[in-house]
Protein backbone atom coordinates (compact mmCIF):
# COMPACT_ATOMS: atom_id res chain seq x y z
CA UNK A 1 0.00 0.00 0.00
CA UNK A 2 3.62 2.29 -0.27
CA UNK A 3 3.41 2.32 -3.93
CA UNK A 4 1.34 4.48 -6.02
CA UNK A 5 0.01 2.74 -9.00
CA UNK A 6 -2.36 3.67 -11.85
CA UNK A 7 -5.95 2.20 -10.55
CA UNK A 8 -6.52 0.32 -13.85
CA UNK A 9 -5.22 -0.65 -17.18
CA UNK A 10 -6.96 2.52 -18.32
CA UNK A 11 -5.13 5.08 -16.41
CA UNK A 12 -1.96 2.73 -17.11
CA UNK A 13 -2.58 3.71 -20.74
CA UNK A 14 -3.31 7.26 -19.95
CA UNK A 15 -0.36 8.04 -17.56
CA UNK A 16 2.03 6.36 -20.70
CA UNK A 17 0.88 8.60 -23.10
CA UNK A 18 1.28 11.28 -20.91
CA UNK A 19 4.59 10.10 -20.68
CA UNK A 20 5.15 10.13 -24.25
CA UNK A 21 3.42 13.82 -25.06
CA UNK A 22 4.54 15.16 -21.58
CA UNK A 23 7.59 17.19 -22.42
CA UNK A 24 5.46 18.60 -25.20
CA UNK A 25 2.68 20.24 -22.72
CA UNK A 26 4.76 21.82 -20.69
CA UNK A 27 7.37 23.53 -23.46
CA UNK A 28 6.17 26.87 -24.58
CA UNK A 29 6.09 26.23 -28.48
CA UNK A 30 6.67 29.35 -31.13
CA UNK A 31 3.43 28.88 -34.02
CA UNK A 32 5.08 26.29 -36.28
CA UNK A 33 7.49 24.82 -34.12
CA UNK A 34 4.38 21.99 -32.63
CA UNK A 35 4.24 19.89 -36.15
CA UNK A 36 8.38 19.93 -36.38
CA UNK A 37 8.36 18.27 -32.63
CA UNK A 38 5.63 16.13 -33.30
CA UNK A 39 7.70 14.47 -36.45
CA UNK A 40 10.33 14.45 -33.94
CA UNK A 41 8.70 12.04 -31.37
CA UNK A 42 7.07 10.26 -34.09
CA UNK A 43 10.11 8.46 -34.86
CA UNK A 44 10.94 7.93 -31.40
CA UNK A 45 9.77 4.45 -29.90
CA UNK A 46 7.75 3.28 -26.97
CA UNK A 47 6.73 0.50 -25.19
CA UNK A 48 3.04 0.35 -24.10
CA UNK A 49 1.85 -1.04 -21.10
CA UNK A 50 0.69 -4.97 -21.15
CA UNK A 51 3.22 -5.09 -24.04
CA UNK A 52 6.93 -6.37 -24.99
CA UNK A 53 7.63 -4.83 -28.08
CA UNK A 54 8.61 -1.11 -28.71
CA UNK A 55 6.68 0.50 -31.58
CA UNK A 56 6.00 4.38 -32.73
CA UNK A 57 3.35 6.23 -32.84
CA UNK A 58 1.82 8.89 -35.99
CA UNK A 59 2.06 12.43 -35.79
CA UNK A 60 -1.65 12.72 -35.97
CA UNK A 61 -2.08 10.13 -32.98
CA UNK A 62 0.35 12.52 -31.00
CA UNK A 63 -1.48 15.46 -32.26
CA UNK A 64 -4.60 14.07 -30.91
CA UNK A 65 -2.99 12.89 -27.42
CA UNK A 66 -1.52 16.80 -27.07
CA UNK A 67 -4.80 18.45 -27.57
CA UNK A 68 -7.00 16.29 -25.97
CA UNK A 69 -4.64 16.80 -22.58
CA UNK A 70 -4.85 20.11 -22.63
CA UNK A 71 -8.72 20.02 -22.82
CA UNK A 72 -9.41 17.06 -20.39
CA UNK A 73 -6.11 17.25 -18.63
CA UNK A 74 -5.32 12.90 -17.79
CA UNK A 75 -8.86 12.02 -17.85
CA UNK A 76 -8.59 13.01 -21.98
CA UNK A 77 -5.93 10.59 -22.35
CA UNK A 78 -7.80 7.25 -21.32
CA UNK A 79 -8.95 4.80 -23.98
CA UNK A 80 -12.91 5.00 -24.23
CA UNK A 81 -14.07 1.12 -23.90
CA UNK A 82 -16.49 0.71 -26.64
CA UNK A 83 -20.35 1.50 -26.29
CA UNK A 84 -21.42 -2.33 -27.55
CA UNK A 85 -18.99 -4.08 -24.91
CA UNK A 86 -20.21 -7.11 -24.00
CA UNK A 87 -23.20 -7.15 -26.04
CA UNK A 88 -22.59 -9.86 -28.39
CA UNK A 89 -23.52 -8.13 -31.55
CA UNK A 90 -23.90 -11.08 -33.86
CA UNK A 91 -26.58 -11.85 -31.42
CA UNK A 92 -30.13 -10.26 -31.65
CA UNK A 93 -31.54 -8.42 -28.92
CA UNK A 94 -34.30 -11.72 -28.34
CA UNK A 95 -31.25 -14.51 -28.38
CA UNK A 96 -29.25 -12.40 -26.03
CA UNK A 97 -32.08 -12.30 -23.17
CA UNK A 98 -32.63 -16.19 -24.11
CA UNK A 99 -29.31 -16.83 -23.04
CA UNK A 100 -29.18 -14.84 -19.86
CA UNK A 101 -32.66 -16.43 -18.94
CA UNK A 102 -31.33 -19.83 -19.27
CA UNK A 103 -28.22 -18.93 -17.07
CA UNK A 104 -30.18 -17.85 -14.55
CA UNK A 105 -32.72 -20.87 -14.70
CA UNK A 106 -29.53 -23.42 -15.49
CA UNK A 107 -26.12 -21.75 -13.71
CA UNK A 108 -24.18 -25.22 -13.83
CA UNK A 109 -25.09 -25.93 -17.73
CA UNK A 110 -22.19 -25.06 -19.59
CA UNK A 111 -21.71 -22.18 -22.49
CA UNK A 112 -20.70 -25.16 -25.04
CA UNK A 113 -23.93 -26.73 -24.14
CA UNK A 114 -26.13 -23.73 -23.96
CA UNK A 115 -25.31 -22.97 -27.41
CA UNK A 116 -25.60 -26.13 -28.95
CA UNK A 117 -28.88 -27.07 -27.58
CA UNK A 118 -29.97 -23.36 -29.10
CA UNK A 119 -28.22 -24.78 -32.37
CA UNK A 120 -29.96 -28.04 -31.81
CA UNK A 121 -33.29 -26.77 -31.74
CA UNK A 122 -32.81 -24.18 -34.99
CA UNK A 123 -32.64 -20.81 -32.47
CA UNK A 124 -29.43 -20.55 -33.14
CA UNK A 125 -27.38 -20.38 -36.45
CA UNK A 126 -24.19 -23.02 -36.42
CA UNK A 127 -21.37 -21.35 -35.65
CA UNK A 128 -22.89 -17.64 -35.33
CA UNK A 129 -21.40 -16.96 -32.29
CA UNK A 130 -18.29 -18.02 -30.06
CA UNK A 131 -18.67 -19.74 -26.37
CA UNK A 132 -15.86 -16.53 -26.01
CA UNK A 133 -18.90 -13.51 -26.70
CA UNK A 134 -21.32 -15.39 -24.87
CA UNK A 135 -18.64 -15.51 -21.38
CA UNK A 136 -18.30 -11.66 -21.98
CA UNK A 137 -22.25 -11.31 -22.16
CA UNK A 138 -22.94 -13.10 -18.78
CA UNK A 139 -19.76 -11.24 -17.50
CA UNK A 140 -21.09 -7.95 -18.46
CA UNK A 141 -24.67 -8.89 -16.60
CA UNK A 142 -23.00 -10.28 -13.71
CA UNK A 143 -23.38 -13.98 -14.80
CA UNK A 144 -20.25 -15.40 -15.05
CA UNK A 145 -19.21 -18.38 -12.63
CA UNK A 146 -17.80 -15.77 -9.73
CA UNK A 147 -21.02 -13.98 -9.29
CA UNK A 148 -23.03 -17.21 -9.61
CA UNK A 149 -20.30 -18.52 -6.89
CA UNK A 150 -20.82 -15.40 -4.97
CA UNK A 151 -24.82 -15.74 -4.99
CA UNK A 152 -24.97 -12.59 -7.84
CA UNK A 153 -27.52 -14.11 -9.18
CA UNK A 154 -29.93 -14.63 -6.46
CA UNK A 155 -29.73 -11.31 -5.01
CA UNK A 156 -28.15 -12.18 -1.81
CA UNK A 157 -25.86 -10.26 0.18
CA UNK A 158 -23.15 -12.08 2.08
CA UNK A 159 -21.40 -10.21 4.76
CA UNK A 160 -18.80 -11.30 7.00
CA UNK A 161 -20.44 -11.95 10.63
CA UNK A 162 -19.10 -12.98 14.10
CA UNK A 163 -20.88 -13.73 17.07
CA UNK A 164 -20.41 -11.09 19.82
CA UNK A 165 -18.38 -13.00 22.57
CA UNK A 166 -17.15 -16.59 23.29
CA UNK A 167 -20.27 -19.37 24.23
CA UNK A 168 -22.53 -17.12 21.85
CA UNK A 169 -22.16 -20.37 19.22
CA UNK A 170 -21.14 -23.53 19.08
CA UNK A 171 -20.52 -24.84 15.48
CA UNK A 172 -21.04 -28.38 15.05
CA UNK A 173 -19.80 -30.61 11.88
CA UNK A 174 -18.61 -33.82 10.65
CA UNK A 175 -15.33 -34.49 8.56
CA UNK A 176 -14.95 -37.36 6.41
CA UNK A 177 -11.41 -38.77 6.84
CA UNK A 178 -9.37 -41.34 4.56
CA UNK A 179 -10.51 -45.22 6.36
CA UNK A 180 -8.42 -46.69 8.81
CA UNK A 181 -7.47 -50.56 8.36
CA UNK A 182 -8.79 -52.56 11.55
CA UNK A 183 -7.83 -56.00 11.35
CA UNK A 184 -7.48 -56.23 7.99
CA UNK A 185 -10.76 -54.32 7.00
CA UNK A 186 -11.36 -51.06 6.27
CA UNK A 187 -13.43 -48.68 8.63
CA UNK A 188 -14.47 -44.81 8.04
CA UNK A 189 -13.40 -42.68 10.02
CA UNK A 190 -16.19 -39.64 10.92
CA UNK A 191 -14.36 -36.59 13.20
CA UNK A 192 -16.86 -34.60 15.13
CA UNK A 193 -16.00 -31.28 16.52
CA UNK A 194 -17.79 -28.41 18.09
CA UNK A 195 -16.34 -24.92 17.88
CA UNK A 196 -16.35 -21.35 19.18
CA UNK A 197 -17.36 -18.75 16.66
CA UNK A 198 -16.24 -15.80 18.09
CA UNK A 199 -12.86 -17.41 19.31
CA UNK A 200 -12.31 -20.04 16.81
CA UNK A 201 -11.76 -22.22 19.94
CA UNK A 202 -12.02 -26.45 19.37
CA UNK A 203 -14.57 -27.17 22.37
CA UNK A 204 -14.59 -30.69 21.73
CA UNK A 205 -12.88 -33.02 18.73
CA UNK A 206 -13.45 -36.80 18.62
CA UNK A 207 -13.28 -39.46 16.09
CA UNK A 208 -15.94 -42.44 15.62
CA UNK A 209 -16.60 -44.90 12.85
CA UNK A 210 -20.19 -43.43 12.09
CA UNK A 211 -21.99 -40.34 11.51
CA UNK A 212 -25.39 -40.76 13.57
CA UNK A 213 -27.57 -37.64 15.80
CA UNK A 214 -26.54 -40.04 19.15
CA UNK A 215 -22.59 -38.76 18.00
CA UNK A 216 -22.98 -36.07 17.80
CA UNK A 217 -25.06 -36.12 20.97
CA UNK A 218 -22.13 -37.77 23.22
CA UNK A 219 -19.88 -35.09 21.50
CA UNK A 220 -22.20 -31.94 23.38
CA UNK A 221 -22.76 -33.69 26.60
CA UNK A 222 -18.90 -34.60 27.07
CA UNK A 223 -18.64 -30.24 26.04
CA UNK A 224 -21.32 -29.15 28.18
CA UNK A 225 -19.66 -31.07 31.25
CA UNK A 226 -16.79 -28.98 30.26
CA UNK A 227 -18.10 -25.58 29.62
CA UNK A 228 -21.82 -24.90 30.32
CA UNK A 229 -24.19 -24.91 27.43
CA UNK A 230 -24.01 -22.12 24.96
CA UNK A 231 -26.38 -19.49 23.37
CA UNK A 232 -27.08 -21.74 20.85
CA UNK A 233 -25.71 -24.38 18.46
CA UNK A 234 -24.97 -24.27 14.48
CA UNK A 235 -25.53 -27.60 12.51
CA UNK A 236 -25.64 -28.48 9.32
CA UNK A 237 -29.31 -29.27 7.38
CA UNK A 238 -28.48 -33.12 7.15
CA UNK A 239 -31.02 -35.35 8.31
CA UNK A 240 -28.37 -36.84 11.35
CA UNK A 241 -28.82 -33.08 12.65
CA UNK A 242 -32.25 -32.94 12.80
CA UNK A 243 -33.80 -35.65 15.07
CA UNK A 244 -35.99 -34.81 17.79
CA UNK A 245 -33.52 -35.92 20.52
CA UNK A 246 -31.15 -33.20 19.43
CA UNK A 247 -34.03 -30.40 20.05
CA UNK A 248 -35.59 -31.22 22.54
CA UNK A 249 -32.13 -31.79 24.59
CA UNK A 250 -31.11 -28.11 23.60
CA UNK A 251 -34.54 -26.89 24.01
CA UNK A 252 -34.21 -28.31 27.77
CA UNK A 253 -30.58 -26.84 28.67
CA UNK A 254 -31.60 -23.18 26.94
CA UNK A 255 -29.99 -23.34 23.95
CA UNK A 256 -31.16 -22.35 20.90
CA UNK A 257 -30.36 -25.38 17.66
CA UNK A 258 -30.20 -23.41 14.21
CA UNK A 259 -29.63 -24.95 11.06
CA UNK A 260 -27.82 -23.99 7.86
CA UNK A 261 -29.60 -23.73 4.70
CA UNK A 262 -29.17 -26.49 2.20
CA UNK A 263 -26.64 -26.60 -0.34
CA UNK A 264 -25.20 -23.32 1.25
CA UNK A 265 -21.06 -23.91 1.90
CA UNK A 266 -19.98 -20.50 2.16
CA UNK A 267 -22.48 -20.29 5.14
CA UNK A 268 -20.49 -22.57 7.41
CA UNK A 269 -17.12 -21.23 6.50
CA UNK A 270 -15.37 -20.85 9.61
CA UNK A 271 -16.04 -24.88 10.07
CA UNK A 272 -14.76 -25.40 6.72
CA UNK A 273 -11.65 -23.68 7.85
CA UNK A 274 -11.27 -25.76 9.92
CA UNK A 275 -11.36 -28.83 9.05
CA UNK A 276 -8.99 -27.69 6.11
CA UNK A 277 -6.44 -26.46 8.82
CA UNK A 278 -7.28 -29.78 10.27
CA UNK A 279 -6.57 -31.95 7.19
CA UNK A 280 -2.95 -29.88 6.07
CA UNK A 281 -1.62 -30.65 9.52
CA UNK A 282 -3.02 -33.43 10.76
CA UNK A 283 -5.60 -35.96 8.72
CA UNK A 284 -4.45 -35.97 5.73
CA UNK A 285 -0.34 -37.24 7.14
CA UNK A 286 -1.54 -40.11 9.22
CA UNK A 287 0.59 -43.22 8.64
CA UNK A 288 -0.75 -46.57 8.28
CA UNK A 289 0.44 -47.80 11.76
CA UNK A 290 -2.29 -45.46 12.81
CA UNK A 291 -5.48 -48.46 12.87
CA UNK A 292 -7.43 -47.07 15.87
CA UNK A 293 -9.67 -44.20 16.64
CA UNK A 294 -7.89 -43.19 20.01
CA UNK A 295 -4.29 -43.22 17.96
CA UNK A 296 -6.38 -40.39 15.74
CA UNK A 297 -8.03 -38.96 19.08
CA UNK A 298 -4.94 -38.71 20.56
CA UNK A 299 -2.59 -37.37 17.62
CA UNK A 300 -5.61 -34.62 16.99
CA UNK A 301 -5.83 -33.50 20.10
CA UNK A 302 -1.60 -32.81 20.43
CA UNK A 303 -2.36 -31.04 17.15
CA UNK A 304 -4.94 -28.45 18.63
CA UNK A 305 -3.49 -28.33 21.59
CA UNK A 306 -0.27 -27.44 20.71
CA UNK A 307 -0.76 -26.24 17.17
CA UNK A 308 -3.84 -24.69 16.59
CA UNK A 309 -4.85 -22.86 19.88
CA UNK A 310 -1.29 -21.55 20.57
CA UNK A 311 -1.13 -20.26 16.76
CA UNK A 312 -2.42 -16.29 15.92
CA UNK A 313 -5.28 -16.53 13.62
CA UNK A 314 -6.04 -13.82 10.93
CA UNK A 315 -9.41 -13.33 11.43
CA UNK A 316 -8.77 -12.52 15.23
CA UNK A 317 -6.90 -9.89 14.40
CA UNK A 318 -3.38 -11.92 15.44
CA UNK A 319 -4.57 -13.28 18.30
CA UNK A 320 -5.15 -17.05 19.58
CA UNK A 321 -8.10 -18.53 19.93
CA UNK A 322 -6.91 -19.91 23.27
CA UNK A 323 -6.15 -16.58 24.20
CA UNK A 324 -9.45 -15.16 22.98
CA UNK A 325 -11.86 -17.75 24.50
CA UNK A 326 -10.32 -17.68 27.90
CA UNK A 327 -10.49 -13.80 28.09
CA UNK A 328 -14.15 -14.36 28.45
CA UNK A 329 -15.98 -14.88 32.36
CA UNK A 330 -19.08 -17.03 31.30
CA UNK A 331 -21.46 -15.96 34.26
CA UNK A 332 -22.77 -18.56 36.91
CA UNK A 333 -26.20 -20.01 35.40
CA UNK A 334 -26.10 -23.12 38.01
CA UNK A 335 -25.91 -25.57 35.31
CA UNK A 336 -24.92 -28.78 36.45
CA UNK A 337 -24.69 -32.57 36.25
CA UNK A 338 -28.02 -33.27 37.91
CA UNK A 339 -29.67 -30.52 35.30
CA UNK A 340 -27.78 -31.97 32.21
CA UNK A 341 -29.32 -35.59 33.38
CA UNK A 342 -32.79 -33.92 33.72
CA UNK A 343 -32.69 -32.77 30.54
CA UNK A 344 -31.42 -35.57 28.57
CA UNK A 345 -33.75 -38.35 30.26
CA UNK A 346 -35.68 -40.08 27.62
CA UNK A 347 -39.40 -40.64 29.15
CA UNK A 348 -42.29 -43.19 27.58
CA UNK A 349 -45.14 -44.19 28.52
CA UNK A 350 -44.95 -48.44 28.37
CA UNK A 351 -47.38 -50.95 29.97
CA UNK A 352 -45.33 -53.35 32.21
CA UNK A 353 -46.04 -57.02 30.39
CA UNK A 354 -48.11 -59.28 32.68
CA UNK A 355 -45.17 -61.07 34.07
CA UNK A 356 -43.61 -57.77 35.36
CA UNK A 357 -40.98 -57.21 32.37
CA UNK A 358 -40.80 -54.52 29.61
CA UNK A 359 -38.57 -54.89 26.95
CA UNK A 360 -35.75 -51.74 25.86
CA UNK A 361 -33.67 -52.18 22.88
CA UNK A 362 -34.12 -55.37 22.58
CA UNK A 363 -33.36 -56.20 26.24
CA UNK A 364 -35.91 -58.00 28.77
CA UNK A 365 -35.78 -56.16 32.17
CA UNK A 366 -38.07 -57.09 35.26
CA UNK A 367 -39.45 -54.37 38.00
CA UNK A 368 -39.41 -54.47 41.50
CA UNK A 369 -42.70 -54.80 42.46
CA UNK A 370 -45.52 -57.66 41.20
CA UNK A 371 -48.26 -55.15 41.68
CA UNK A 372 -47.34 -53.26 38.51
CA UNK A 373 -47.75 -56.14 36.11
CA UNK A 374 -50.16 -54.89 33.56
CA UNK A 375 -49.61 -51.03 35.02
CA UNK A 376 -48.90 -47.82 33.01
CA UNK A 377 -45.17 -46.83 34.03
CA UNK A 378 -42.67 -44.31 32.81
CA UNK A 379 -40.03 -46.24 31.43
CA UNK A 380 -36.78 -43.51 31.52
CA UNK A 381 -33.48 -43.78 30.54
CA UNK A 382 -30.64 -41.17 30.65
CA UNK A 383 -28.58 -40.07 27.35
CA UNK A 384 -25.39 -38.80 29.24
CA UNK A 385 -24.39 -42.62 29.41
CA UNK A 386 -26.20 -45.04 27.19
CA UNK A 387 -24.30 -48.04 29.14
CA UNK A 388 -26.83 -46.50 32.02
CA UNK A 389 -29.58 -48.85 32.97
CA UNK A 390 -33.18 -47.09 32.35
CA UNK A 391 -35.65 -47.17 35.29
CA UNK A 392 -39.23 -46.76 35.40
CA UNK A 393 -41.18 -44.33 37.17
CA UNK A 394 -44.66 -45.16 39.37
CA UNK A 395 -47.01 -42.36 41.22
CA UNK A 396 -43.61 -40.61 41.27
CA UNK A 397 -41.92 -43.36 42.79
CA UNK A 398 -38.25 -44.48 41.13
CA UNK A 399 -38.81 -48.33 40.47
CA UNK A 400 -35.26 -49.97 39.70
CA UNK A 401 -35.39 -52.69 36.46
CA UNK A 402 -32.96 -55.49 36.55
CA UNK A 403 -32.39 -57.74 33.51
CA UNK A 404 -34.20 -60.66 33.45
CA UNK A 405 -32.44 -63.92 34.13
CA UNK A 406 -35.42 -66.90 33.27
CA UNK A 407 -32.86 -69.72 34.87
CA UNK A 408 -32.78 -67.77 38.60
CA UNK A 409 -36.40 -66.88 38.00
CA UNK A 410 -37.19 -70.66 37.59
CA UNK A 411 -35.73 -71.33 41.20
CA UNK A 412 -37.07 -68.53 43.18
CA UNK A 413 -40.16 -68.86 45.30
CA UNK A 414 -43.49 -67.33 44.30
CA UNK A 415 -44.67 -64.24 46.32
CA UNK A 416 -48.51 -62.97 46.17
CA UNK A 417 -49.60 -60.20 45.22
CA UNK A 418 -50.17 -58.97 48.79
CA UNK A 419 -47.25 -60.02 50.09
CA UNK A 420 -44.82 -57.73 47.74
CA UNK A 421 -47.53 -54.98 49.12
CA UNK A 422 -46.45 -55.24 52.24
CA UNK A 423 -49.73 -56.56 54.01
CA UNK A 424 -50.07 -59.96 56.19
CA UNK A 425 -52.32 -62.62 54.49
CA UNK A 426 -54.99 -63.65 56.87
CA UNK A 427 -55.36 -66.70 57.85
CA UNK A 428 -59.48 -67.43 58.49
CA UNK A 429 -61.08 -65.53 55.94
CA UNK A 430 -65.25 -65.04 56.35
CA UNK A 431 -65.28 -64.83 52.20
CA UNK A 432 -67.06 -68.00 51.51
CA UNK A 433 -69.06 -68.31 48.68
CA UNK A 434 -70.08 -72.46 48.16
CA UNK A 435 -70.91 -72.26 52.18
CA UNK A 436 -73.05 -69.30 51.68
CA UNK A 437 -74.81 -70.68 48.92
CA UNK A 438 -75.88 -73.65 51.18
CA UNK A 439 -76.85 -72.09 53.82
CA UNK A 440 -79.13 -70.21 51.87
CA UNK A 441 -80.25 -74.13 50.75
CA UNK A 442 -81.16 -75.35 54.23
CA UNK A 443 -82.36 -72.25 55.80
CA UNK A 444 -79.62 -71.55 57.72
CA UNK A 445 -78.85 -67.34 58.43
CA UNK A 446 -75.31 -66.77 57.83
CA UNK A 447 -74.32 -65.99 61.91
CA UNK A 448 -75.87 -69.29 62.52
CA UNK A 449 -73.11 -72.27 63.50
Amino acid sequence: MDELKPKNHQEAVAVFRHGVIGALTQAELEAGKLRAALDELSEKRFVPPKSKTARTFSVPTLERWYYAFKKKGLKGLMPRPRSDKGRAKELKPEQRQLLLDIRKEYPSASVSLMLRTLENDGRLQKDSVSASTVRRLFAEAGLDRVGLRIGGHTGRHRLRWQAERPMALWHGDVCHGRALYIDGKARPLRVHALLDDASRYVIALEAHHAEREVDMLGLLVRALRKHGPPDAVYLDNGATYRGETLATACARIGTALLHARPYDAPARGKMERFWRTLREGCLDFLAADVTSLHDVNVRMWAFVDTHYHQAAHAGLLGQTPWAVFRSFEKKADGFDEAKLREALTVRKRRRVHRDGTLSVDGVDYELDGVHLAGRLVTLCRCLVDLNEKPWAEFEMRRVELHPVDAVANGKRRRERRLDRLGEEMPQHSAFDPPKAQLNKAVGKKGDES
